[in-house]
């Protein structure tokens, strides 16, 4: 959520940013800032009417206690008792319109951002590994996966529809032993604290976390007889870590926060029909270990920088081939004031895939959740607060088939995974 204080002394600013999102939100943003002037306006007309009508109360008061009575001034002090009620009704309006505005407002990109048009313009920051070759044919995920007998899209299909996955023997082992590799090295390595929450939230969960209004399309959501609140599947474990402090002052001293989930992930994909189609790049049921923070306002980039390396110790262990893109403001996500993406690669493919995302928010979901510090001199103010994959399990899982197949047609188990599976191929 926007901070209306500053939108106010320089709506230039959010004007140029949004700009550099597409334009796509200018309109929402002049119609914001018109909703804001009314807003004041009229909040100070209520308060002038209400101030009055005191005023006249208080006369009326002090005459009957004399005794007396002022038939005009009684008339007057019930007369302004409807423009009141009006006005306010109307203050209530512009308020519900403005924070459904400010809603569906993203965040404002960071300084040091990229510009560009398109992903096209995402800048490549760094990259680690060796980019693996093959003397043989190499296969995609999903051809090595069906080949061993170890990923089953059809009986999937038959079970819940298309892009879901069934993983079966030593697939489904390597699925939990890559969860379990993963939470292992957040936790003990690098301190965080793990959590495994539910995977269906309130309604107010998810638009604390930004992922409600704007992107209901992408979300399931529970339908039941009885009546009860908007209920929806989780699309990522951000949500309810984001909101594990909602409507909580935090003490300086105690941050950061460093917290790690798994969870399944549910999303409808909306508008991404045709697209990745094919084996377990876009399903609407996945895993993921999540990572989130949060930070004091003045340390959150160096956490940005340091939870973006704690995601890539894991690619690395794993020794999978990576790049680091920093992605351009137009293809930041909602919330995210700066993002870097991981990309990993796919010899099946032969092409880099995005297996984490790693965005600082800035005080965007703070201010939506409603979570301050409070200094060491008694000063409150909004926090700030990171979220990234740490990783998705199942772009893992694909890419370790095809970094790691073999000419006669078995999948070695990477060194350091092979205490969590127990065998060395698949």
């Amino acid at each position: 959520m926007l901070d209306l204080k500053k939108l106010r002394e320089n709506p230039q600013i959010f004007r140029q940013a949004y700009q550099s999102r597409g334009a796509r939100y200018l309109a929402d943003l002049e119609n914001l800032l018109e909703a804001d002037q009314a807003h004041r306006r009229t909040a100070n007309e209520v308060e002038a009417l209400r101030s009055k009508r005191k005023e006249l109360a208080r006369k009326v008061g002090a005459l009957r206690l004399a005794g007396q009575d002022d038939p005009a001034l009684i008339k007057e002090s019930e007369e302004i008792k409807k423009p009141l009620l009006e006005k306010e009704k109307l203050l209530d309006e512009i308020q519900r319109k403005a924070k459904e505005l400010s809603a569906g407002l993203p965040n404002v990109p960071d300084s040091s951002v990229p510009p560009g048009n398109s992903p096209d313009d995402n800048v490549a920051v760094r990259q680690w590994g060796a980019v693996k070759s093959f003397d043989f044919e190499a296969l995609d995920h999903q051809a090595i996966g069906e080949k061993l007998g170890i990923l089953d899209f059809t009986r999937a299909a038959k079970l819940a529809g298309a892009r879901f996955a069934l993983l079966r023997g030593r697939g489904a082992a390597l699925e939990r032993a890559l969860i379990s590799f993963m939470l292992d090295i957040h936790t003990k390595e690098h301190g965080y604290t793990e959590f495994f929450p539910p995977f269906i939230c309130l309604d107010e969960t998810f638009r604390a976390s930004g992922h409600l209004p704007k992107f209901k399309a992408d979300l399931y959501q529970i339908h039941r007889e009885e009546p009860g609140p908007d209920l929806f599947l989780v699309p990522t474990a951000e949500v309810p870590l984001a909101n594990l402090h909602r409507g909580e002052t935090l003490e300086e001293k105690d941050l950061p926060l460093a917290y790690t989930a798994f969870t399944a992930c549910f999303r409808s994909e909306a508008g991404s029909y045709g697209k990745d189609i094919r084996g377990l790049i876009r399903n609407h049921q996945f895993n993921k270990v999540e990572l989130f923070r949060y930070s004091l306002p003045e340390k959150s980039m160096e956490e940005l920088e340091t939870m973006t390396r704690q995601a890539c110790v894991i690619l690395e262990r794993l020794g999978l081939a990576y790049r680091v893109m920093a992605l351009c403001a137009f293809d930041l996500g909602f919330a995210s004031a700066k993002t870097y993406d991981l990309e990993v690669w796919m010899p099946g493919e032969k092409k880099w895939r995005e297996i984490s995302s790693c965005s600082n928010c800035l005080d965007f979901q703070a201010r939506r959740a409603d979570i301050k510090v409070k200094r060491s001199n008694g000063k409150r103010e909004f926090l700030h607060t990171l979220n990234g994959s740490g990783l998705a399990v199942g772009r893992t899982f694909a890419a370790i088939l095809e970094n790691y197949q073999q000419a006669d047609g078995r999948v070695a188990i990477p060194q350091a995974l092979r205490p969590y599976t127990g065998f060395e191929h698949v």
